[in-house]
């Protein structure tokens, strides 16, 4: 990267940093089981709730419990269950005509971050009726207070219950795009680990990677904090003991329960100290191909922190030591080594791929460029890479061997 453009990028970087203490995060309010939403509906006085959800959600039988909860509070509720994997525009405009026709007062978001992010783009459009999805892109363009917005995870993965984010697509400029306001993260956060037990070894899988990364990106960044460095480090040490129970037997409650609050702890982490190139190529991917989310972060992120060479070095051993994988007496660079091994093991054991269908080398070039514009200067990696080489990576997680 040119020495100017790499100027800039830090001094964003640590201008955010410097904001850090003042800038006006919060937590949602933890409700532990569904047997307690109840007091939540009366609290908010909640009449009429959308509840936004997807079909495989609906199919589970999920819906089930919060539906009986809301009948038995005397809330009025409607469902929209359309909500694709990659939520896009559309997604939230036809979910917004719900909220509306219905009268509604409230959201309730079930599933994972695709659900919940839709939601969160609901809820902007319900407050700024005039403007578009895309008017509302970006940084810090969302400032008015959403409707009461109940978020009730069923992955353990995206953290998207405690986030600033909502990542959607459009679907005729196959291009996906965040909006980051602070108003986005939800009121409440409902965390029952009974609600994930339904959830497939793949997903269980693919979204716990997804946790492990955001806990990662989030630690080797230039922008931690105290806490968000003993957040990402503890979500890390749960997810390396828990993931492979939850894969293999998904009805272990204990192992559930540490999966769920280990993505809460690395989506509370992220928040603050932001993500990185990982994420920035695999929303590409996502907005491109419809590449599941978690997945892509999954594949990539060994390719990405091996990119980063000794600048990730000394952050990759504390996270090896806390996951288990690397000894004392390990100097920094053989940590790092044996953790991006244990991660590229971790994937294998939980039947993760180590490459992706479905890339055309054409298109790379403005998946580059979409990349970097995301990542760049907003997300404060340990070393920054331009559009060409950012392109590298498309190539080591491209599966072409169907060519001919």
């Amino acid at each position: 990267m040119r020495f100017l453009q790499a100027t800039w990028c830090r001094v964003y970087q640590a201008a955010f940093r410097m904001a850090l203490p003042i800038l006006p995060y919060r937590e949602p309010e933890i409700v532990p089981t569904r047997a307690k939403l109840d007091r939540v509906l009366s609290k908010e006085n909640i009449k009429k709730a959308l509840i936004v959800a997807d079909q495989g959600i609906k199919n589970a039988g999920l819906l089930a419990p919060i539906e009986a909860t809301l009948t038995e509070s005397g809330v009025f509720y409607v469902v929209y269950d359309k909500t694709r994997p990659n939520p896009t525009v559309d997604n939230v405009e036809e979910a917004l005509t719900v909220y509306r026709e219905n009268g509604c007062d409230a959201l309730i978001a079930v599933g994972g971050g695709s659900p919940i992010d839709c939601a969160k783009a609901v809820g902007a459009r319900v407050v700024y009726p005039k403007k578009s999805v895309g008017k509302l892109k970006g940084l810090l363009r969302v400032w008015r207070r959403l409707p009461p917005l109940i978020a009730v995870p069923t992955t353990a993965g995206t953290g998207s219950e405690t986030t600033v984010a909502a990542v959607i697509v459009d679907s005729e400029k196959m291009h996906k795009y965040t909006i980051l306001s602070f108003p986005l993260i939800p009121t409440y956060a409902l965390l029952d680990p009974e609600l994930t037990f339904s959830l497939p070894p793949r997903l269980t899988a693919t979204t716990g990677i997804d946790a492990l990364v955001h806990a990662v990106e989030a630690y080797i960044g230039r922008s931690t904090t105290k806490e968000t460095r003993r957040l990402a480090l503890d979500a890390t040490k749960l997810i390396f003991e828990n993931i492979e129970i939850a894969f293999n037997d998904g009805k272990n409650r204990d192992a559930r329960e540490k999966m769920l609050r280990a993505a809460h702890m690395a989506g509370l982490a992220f928040s603050k100290s932001y993500v990185g190139y990982v994420h920035a190529v695999a929303h590409s991917l996502g907005g491109r191909y419809g590449t599941p989310h978690g997945l892509a972060n999954a594949v990539l992120t060994p390719y990405v922190l091996d990119a980063y060479g000794e600048r990730a070095h000394r952050k990759l051993r504390s996270l090896a030591l806390v996951a288990g994988v690397a000894e004392l007496q390990d100097d920094a660079k053989t940590a790092a080594e044996k953790f991006i091994a244990a991660f590229r093991n971790l994937n294998a054991k939980l039947g993760i791929p180590e490459k992706l269908e479905g890339i055309k080398k054409e298109d790379i070039p403005a998946m580059a460029r979409q990349a970097a514009r995301e990542a760049n200067p907003l997300y404060p990696v340990p070393k920054l890479f331009d559009v060409k080489e950012l392109e590298r990576f498309y190539y080591c997680v491209a599966d072409w061997s169907d060519e001919r």
